[in-house]
């Protein structure tokens, strides 16, 4: 398999860790987001993602973007050890969790979103930074709702066994305090964010510890 990457795309993080947890390698491309322009719009990867964003998980004659289907994919080839609980509410409920961060948090926060805000909206480094904070902090207090609606009675998300739901929040989360976003008042995801960085799987997928990190 190969992967099209970037440290910091939060979507790749997510995909570094389910091959972790699996123990799957890849050969990978590094896909700098920022460098030129972004190495993304260039005419060589767009014959690869028309979409020009990361990751892309190649197996094959298949060609994967978006990475909860990767994560699926992944997940549907090699079940062990799998990342989707087994009973179905609690399937529903992780795959719920997952896609509110990655549907509903992490786009309006992405970087083509911050870099058009600066662009040609105009706004100001601080007034981008607003933005994040805003997005990612109200995305995050709702989730910590939402887990204890749910009546959350494990060290994870959903039960005892990291999901895609968790591995759909921790890059959130690192992208979180990197903007210095407030957590004080998400306790039980912050707590879970370090029952999952205690594990080797996501500790290796942090985008500092990857060949084409600065």
């Amino acid at each position: 398999m190969e992967l099209y990457t970037f440290f910091r795309s939060s979507a790749a993080y997510r995909v570094r860790i389910a091959l972790n947890l699996k123990g799957l390698e890849t050969n990978d491309h590094y896909i700098h987001l920022r460098r030129d322009g972004g190495e993304q719009k260039k005419s060589a990867y767009l014959k690869v993602n028309p979409q020009a964003l990361v990751p892309t998980l190649i197996d094959g004659p298949l060609a994967l973007s978006q990475s909860l289907a990767i994560l699926e994919y992944l997940n549907e080839k090699h079940p062990k050890p799998s990342i989707v609980p087994d009973e179905i509410t609690d399937r529903a409920l992780a795959r719920s969790f997952a896609l509110a961060i990655a549907c509903d948090i992490h786009p309006l926060n992405n970087l083509r979103v911050l870099q058009y805000l600066g662009g040609p909206m105009g706004h100001d480094t601080d007034q981008r930074d607003d933005w994040y904070r805003h997005w990612a902090g109200s995305g995050l207090e709702a989730l910590e709702k939402s887990v204890l609606l749910a009546g959350r009675n494990g060290t994870f998300m959903v039960g005892d066994t990291p999901t895609l739901a968790d591995i759909c929040l921790v890059p959130q989360m690192y992208n979180a305090r990197r903007f210095d976003t407030d957590l004080t008042n998400c306790p039980t995801l912050v707590a879970i964010d370090a029952a999952c960085q205690a594990i080797d799987a996501f500790a290796r997928a942090v985008p500092e510890s990857q060949p084409d990190a600065e």
